[in-house]
């Protein structure tokens, strides 16, 4: 992301206290953050309403994945053009739009409209990664490590507050209403988006580094094996944190656990995911990156085996949660920090678009695979054990990358 030549440059672009943008910037990423990761509970309701096989709800959820990553590197541009509060009111539009949309959808294309499509590129425009570039751009420099901590903390509170008040709705009010609720809160993002409201960059120099287009910068990248590496890495991540998001409630209730485990699994998750992510962050200056992104990955199959070998209860759920929760987002920065390292700041948001579409891809098959294959064999086994192979798989493929810069002996 860009930022002002200067901490006082920068600070001119918003007449907002800091103080307020960030508790702007932190709302919006919970605000954005919690119905997504609140899907799960929708899955057996609109299931059995309906009488679809649970491939209907998995493969709307991984259209939503896949469109996410597609649209993320496009909004960011738009966002560094034209300011970042036209991307997110429209986001937010996008996103409530389409949740209404999945509260009236009675056909499977109506729902992959609403929940896919909608949602996805409404995503895209107000997720929490657009707030973090909006924080580097308008917050004085001692601001931006904090800032981009807290915010990504705060997008996990939402995953611990919203499941188990959907869960509540749900019981009480239905999941049409509870839907239409989310959708009115996503519409909060409007007004806090003014607080966040940056002037575009169009005019600013472009940010120091080496003297290469955007054609020459993608080649380098992927003629790279350490970069390539790390974004195939990246795949098995999104492969099992959307699994987990779209699934987790259903394969609990599958095992005749009540509605409340799978709420609280989900929020127990986004509660030590704001402890793993910051813990992740100060690792990642400390210790070897790929070193760390091995151990995180090989942690994840571990706590997935001993989760599904042991006897399905309440308290092995929850802490599974605390567990998973420690590693969710924590491969973010460690993976962002290998990315700076090797190539430099110029084209860090294209470089790491072009993982975060890699996490997307995975997470389009997590959710996908997911519902096709119950309704093949009737249980999640395979895709479970699928997981633990890919972050075995990622464990390996992680070593070999080079923490050193890119040679460039072209540009020396």
């Amino acid at each position: 992301m860009s930022t002002a030549a200067d901490p006082s440059m920068a600070r001119k672009a918003s007449r907002y206290a800091p103080e307020l943008i960030l508790a702007a910037g932190c709302l919006c990423g919970l605000i954005t953050f919690g119905p997504r990761a609140s899907a799960g509970l929708f899955q057996i309701p609109m299931s059995q309403e309906f009488g679809w096989g649970r491939e209907v709800f998995s493969f709307a959820i991984a259209i939503q994945n896949l469109l996410w990553g597609v649209g993320q590197p496009f909004a960011g541009a738009l966002a560094d053009r034209f300011g970042t509060i036209r991307v997110l009111i429209l986001g937010a539009v996008l996103y409530a739009a389409g949740l209404v949309v999945m509260s009236v959808a009675s056909t499977p294309g109506m729902m992959t409209v609403g929940a896919g499509v909608l949602i996805g590129f409404g995503l895209s425009g107000c997720s929490f990664n657009l707030v973090l570039g909006a924080f580097g751009k308008i917050l004085p420099e001692k601001w931006r490590g904090l800032s981009f901590g807290l915010g990504t903390a705060a997008g996990s509170f939402g995953q611990f507050l919203f499941p188990p008040i959907g869960s509540i709705l749900i019981d009480h009010i239905g999941w049409q209403q509870t839907s239409v609720i989310f959708g009115l809160t996503v519409l909060l993002v409007i007004p806090l988006s003014f607080m966040l409201a940056t002037r575009g960059n169009a005019s600013e120099p472009a940010t120091k580094g080496p003297s290469q287009s955007i054609a020459q910068a993608l080649g380098e990248a992927f003629r790279h094996p350490s970069y390539v590496l790390l974004v195939l890495g990246f795949f098995t991540c999104g492969f099992q944190l959307a699994f987990i998001t779209a699934h987790m409630p259903a394969y609990l209730k599958d095992q005749n656990l009540p509605a409340w485990v799978g709420a609280w699994t989900l929020a127990i998750i986004g509660l030590a995911n704001a402890v793993g992510s910051l813990t992740s962050g100060w690792l990642s200056g400390r210790m070897s990156k790929r070193w760390l992104l091995s151990g995180i990955y090989l942690a994840r199959s571990v706590a997935v085996l001993v989760f599904i070998m042991l006897p399905p209860s309440p308290a092995n759920a929850l802490s599974f949660g605390v567990a998973m929760g420690l590693l969710w987002l924590s491969t973010v920065p460690p993976t962002s920090s290998l990315v700076i390292l090797m190539f430099g700041t110029r084209y860090l948001s294209m470089l790491f678009g072009f993982a975060f579409f890699s996490h997307q891809v995975g997470g389009f098959l997590g959710v996908w695979l997911g519902g096709v294959l119950y309704e093949k064999t009737g249980s999640y086994d395979v895709v479970w054990w699928l997981s633990i192979a890919l972050g075995v798989a990622s464990a390996i493929i992680n070593i070999p990358i080079r923490e050193a810069p890119v040679a460039r002996p072209a540009l020396a």
